[in-house]
């Protein structure tokens, strides 16, 4: 099953590689959820997401001559909504300050079960931290790049990225308690 599912791919992949605009979106619908995924983890308005899922797939379907079918697709998509997403946080930050805000927004959540616990919450968690450790620690913890990478690809010095990391870890531990607390905490009778 998983064969046929792959030759369709292949079928749309070829079929995009003489700019067919049907298979264009097809290949668009197939992979927008996965690539809205990847963009949220380095964006913090959806908004902002979807203009660098919609952005990256320009790229995809620009660069798709150059894919190297051997290797997955979801794979070269991912690594593009990333760069994109990189990309995006460097035309923000073109001063090459960033802010750190010490103090954290916690978000009112109705009271649940810790079973309940989502990606979402993972995610409102990440959006808790300034733009360039949220950056910096998905590269680092979710993707698996190195500082040495992470510094190339953020125009940043080494050093710098291990701080960002430092930093968010230290963040996230503070706010993961006062996240849940308040999100799971009972309703007080009174």
């Amino acid at each position: 099953m998983e064969q046929k599912s792959d030759e369709g791919l292949d079928e749309i992949i070829r079929n995009c590689l003489r700019k067919d605009g049907k298979a264009q979106e097809m290949l668009y619908k197939q992979f927008f959820g996965y690539a809205l995924g990847v963009a949220l983890l380095y964006n913090k308005q959806r908004g902002e997401a979807l203009e660098v899922v919609n952005d990256s797939f320009m790229k995809v379907f620009a660069e798709i001559p150059r894919f190297d079918t051997s290797k997955p697709f979801k794979a070269w998509l991912r690594r593009i909504v990333i760069n994109t997403s990189i990309d995006r946080f460097r035309r923000e930050s073109r001063t090459g300050f960033h802010y750190e805000n010490d103090s954290f927004h916690v978000p009112d959540c109705n009271p649940g079960i810790i079973s309940d616990l989502t990606a979402q919450d993972v995610t409102r968690l990440l959006n808790q931290l300034p733009d360039i450790h949220k950056i910096v620690f998905s590269l680092y913890e979710i993707e698996g790049f190195s500082h040495d990478e992470i510094g190339e690809k953020l125009n940043i010095p080494v050093s710098s990225s291990r701080v960002y990391l430092t930093r968010a870890k230290k963040k996230l531990r503070k706010l993961f308690p006062l996240y849940f607390s308040i999100k799971y905490e009972k309703p007080g009778k009174g």
